[in-house]
C-alpha cells in the first residue's frame, strides 16, 4: 500500500526557516515578552527581576518611540574584571506589528549581529537568534521572572 502525503502535512513537517516562519516566531516572542514585562510601554530605565536560587534578570528600556521600544536584557555574572553580561541581548519590540526582533546577541565574547538580509544565510542567522531568545524568554517565564513597572510610572500613565 502506497502512502499519499497531503501537501499541508508536508508543509507542517518542513522546519527550514522562511520569512513567514520568522515573522510567526517574532510574534510568539513578543507575546512572551509582554508576559514577562506586562507594563513595558510604561517602563523607563533599568529594572531587575529576582527569583530565589537564580541570577537576577536585568532589563533596561533604552528608548521608546511611537511604535517601537528598544530593550537590553541580560543576567550579570561575577567575572575577574567585575560583572559579565551573559547572554546579552538588544531587542526591538514593534508594538504595532506585535513582533520582537533580536538586534544583537552577545554570548561568550561573541557578537551575533542580526543581519538585515531575509535570504540565506542572513535568514538562517536571524532565525537562530530569535529562536534562542524565544527559548530564553520561555525559560524566564517558567522560572518565575516578572518585571513590574514602578508604581509612579503606572500612576502617570493613568493620569493620576
Amino acid at each position: 500500500m502506497q502512502t499519499t502525503w497531503h501537501p499541508q502535512l508536508l508543509a507542517a513537517l518542513d522546519t527550514r526557516p522562511s520569512v513567514g516562519r520568522l515573522m510567526a516566531l517574532c510574534e510568539q516572542n513578543y507575546s512572551l515578552l509582554l508576559r514577562l514585562v506586562p507594563g513595558l510601554r510604561a517602563m523607563r530605565g533599568a529594572h531587575c527581576a529576582a527569583v530565589a536560587g537564580h541570577a537576577d534578570l536585568h532589563l533596561e528600556v533604552l528608548e521608546h518611540a511611537r511604535y517601537t521600544s528598544l530593550l537590553h536584557l541580560t543576567y550579570y555574572f561575577p567575572h575577574a574584571q567585575g560583572r559579565r553580561p551573559e547572554p546579552d541581548a538588544v531587542l526591538r519590540a514593534y508594538h504595532d506589528a506585535r513582533q520582537l526582533e533580536v538586534i544583537e546577541l552577545r554570548q561568550a565574547d561573541t557578537v551575533l549581529s542580526s543581519a538585515t538580509l531575509y535570504e540565506r544565510p542572513g535568514l538562517d542567522n536571524k532565525w537562530r537568534l530569535n529562536d534562542f531568545v524565544g527559548k530564553w524568554l520561555a525559560f524566564c517565564l517558567l522560572t518565575g521572572y516578572r518585571f513590574a513597572p514602578r508604581q509612579e510610572a503606572l500612576l502617570s500613565e493613568q493620569g493620576a
